[in-house]
């Protein structure tokens, strides 16, 4: 077995809590902006003093509402000001928050509901109070429902004008960083999401080790615009860091305006999944073609990665820095412009990111630094640093995080980032860990000669070919999703002669494509699934994904779905993972027909 380790630089206090940050002396009478909110008129400033000040309103009417230490409070709303200010005023008054995904269905809610047990709820709007209503029914106790747009937090503001400080800081000062700070659901792929029990101290570690870790990306004068689910447990620490570090934050939640949002905002950095930057990519190569710039953009993306390859292997030549130099006035600043013009670094996870893509992104000016983790590990356990980045990997471990390989290939972790367990769930807890206490993440993978982890798929996932291939599959998803009319793939072939994949095409290069190739404007996927001309090219995508891999692993052929997989139809999960079984259940027939 093979283990690596970094040493921990820093250490959480025991009697340390989430929200005595908020509260210190510099905060509760600081100027600092802290954070940009919406409004009418638009971005408004917040200073710490004013933060502190909300929160400690909103504290107190959770206490006068009876809110007791341990509770949980599940929070059903979108990325929002009010999302960071009840996480605060929850753990002010030693509570519990419980996100649920603002579109989970309502047998998702209700299990989170019926699961955690929670005294109240907040949502954000009419259309879920009325959800949380509907399915609570029948479940043991009252629920209280306090709804943001109807100005449920105001009236809880006013009811706690009779609650003093001596209470609040009373009630703030019974935490430990021992005890949960919140129960995060992980995503489901493979059954029922599971609570995981994180506690203040694992927050608290992952925050300020990665602040400690990326001191370039959380230096002065940062900021960043929040726009992923704060029910992920990736984008909740970033806000914890920020916080921490006093680093200016701004959410949005309105996929339509998020343009608009980084050009009035420009952030200097920014977290997100892989499938934002394929977005991204893919927008940006289909409007070139379509103004018929086609040829310059594919010249800049090769002039892009082969810069980025070279900054690896050392200096990059006179005859490629000049060329690096004329696509970036012609190319790359309009993509930079994309993001708001400012940003250097980008923090992804969640999924694979793959090394093309990641090498174009920093010929742009962009560096991704990948990561890796789990909702079981606070989010990051290894990550991408700006002074030690190998692309392809998913970094070496963080400080105080440790990094096993065992015989069977599964990557095993320790460190002050683990989960307390899983919520009324000690068969699964125990099942989670070695006997020697290390978690089985269930991920396969393999550490290099200097600690950098690289992630071959999921143990349960890896394909078993009737040849005795074994193969994992996310690699050559990744590379398909690149192309532009590929939303989504997926792999298959596990005891099958030969490896294949099913594909679904996105809707807007769908579109384009019919245009230009004077296909009827009504005909969809079900229609075009065997249209030779578009078949074709989808072949140079599936060709050129196979260059990663070798014959025996590559995909003989493909079959276009007649629909997309979307968190709507419920194929993906609310952090965009494929639910592998769902599909194979659901379309048998077009599997079985790739192998006729």
């Amino acid at each position: 077995m093979r283990v690596h380790a970094v040493p921990a630089p820093t250490t959480v206090a025991p009697d340390a809590q989430l929200a005595d940050v908020v509260f210190a002396d510099d905060r509760v009478n600081g100027d600092m902006v802290l954070f940009r909110r919406r409004s009418a008129g638009g971005w408004r400033p917040v200073t710490a003093r004013q933060f502190a000040a909300d929160v400690r309103s909103l504290a107190a009417g959770f206490l006068a509402a009876g809110i007791q230490p341990g509770d949980r409070v599940a929070l059903l709303a979108a990325t929002s000001y009010e999302w960071t200010l009840v996480d605060y005023a929850l753990w002010t008054v030693a509570a519990v928050p419980v996100p649920i995904y603002e579109t989970s269905s309502a047998e998702q809610v209700r299990w989170v509901l019926e699961d955690a047990g929670p005294v109240a709820v907040v949502v954000e709007h009419e259309t879920h109070r009325r959800l949380v209503e509907d399915v609570a029914e029948g479940l043991p106790g009252p629920l209280q429902v306090w709804q943001i747009s109807g100005g449920g937090l105001d009236r809880l503001r006013e009811d706690g004008l009779a609650v003093d400080d001596a209470q609040l800081r009373e009630r703030r000062r019974s935490v430990s960083a021992d005890d949960l700070a919140t129960i995060v659901y992980t995503s489901g792929t493979t059954g029922r999401p599971k609570g995981c029990m994180l506690s203040h101290g694992n927050l608290l570690y992952e925050a300020r080790i990665a602040i400690d870790s990326l001191r370039r990306i959380f230096g002065q004068d940062a900021s960043t615009l929040l726009f992923l689910p704060l029910a992920h447990v990736f984008a909740r620490v970033i806000q914890v860091a920020c916080v921490e570090r006093g680093v200016c934050l701004a959410h949005s939640a309105d996929p339509a305006r998020l343009t608009e949002d980084l050009a009035t905002l420009r952030p200097s950095f920014l977290l997100a999944v892989p499938r934002v930057f394929e977005r991204v990519y893919n927008a940006a190569q289909r409007r070139a073609q379509a103004e018929g710039k086609g040829r310059i953009f594919d010249w800049a993306d090769r002039t892009a990665v082969a810069y980025s390859q070279a900054l690896d292997d050392g200096r990059p030549g006179r005859r490629l820095r000049l060329a690096h130099r004329l696509a970036d006035r012609l190319v790359y600043r309009r993509l930079r412009a994309a993001f708001g013009g400012r940003v250097g670094y980008a923090i992804s996870g969640g999924a694979p990111l793959g090394a093309r893509l990641s090498h174009f992104l920093r010929g742009i000016g962009i560096t991704v630094l990948e990561g890796y983790g789990l909702t079981e590990t606070s989010a990051a356990a290894t990550v991408n640093l700006p002074h030690a980045l190998k692309i392809g990997t998913v970094g070496p471990p963080l400080p105080g995080v440790q990094i096993r390989i065992a015989d069977d290939g599964e990557i095993l972790i320790k460190g002050p980032i683990l989960f307390q367990g899983y919520w009324r769930n000690e068969q699964a807890t125990r099942e989670s860990r070695t006997g020697d206490g290390w978690l089985r993440t269930g991920d396969v993978g393999a550490l290099d000669e200097d600690g950098f982890l690289t992630i071959s798929g999921r143990k349960k996932e890896i394909i078993v070919t009737a040849g005795g291939k074994n193969l994992a599959p996310e690699p050559l998803e990744d590379r398909l999703r690149t192309h532009p009319l590929i939303s989504q793939a997926v792999v298959v072939g596990d005891r099958r002669p030969y490896t294949a994949a099913l594909i679904t095409l996105d809707a807007e290069a769908l579109a384009s494509w019919k245009r230009a190739a004077g296909r009827p404007e009504r005909a969809g996927p079900a229609e075009l699934r065997d249209d030779p001309d578009l078949l074709a090219r989808l072949q140079t995508a599936v060709d050129e994904a196979n260059t990663a891999v070798s014959r025996a692993e590559s995909i003989r052929r493909f079959r276009i779905l007649p629909v997309d997989l979307t968190e709507q139809n419920g194929y993906l999960t609310p952090t965009l993972k494929v639910k592998r079984a769902l599909v194979h259940k659901d379309f048998a027939a077009d599997i079985e027909e790739l192998y006729r």
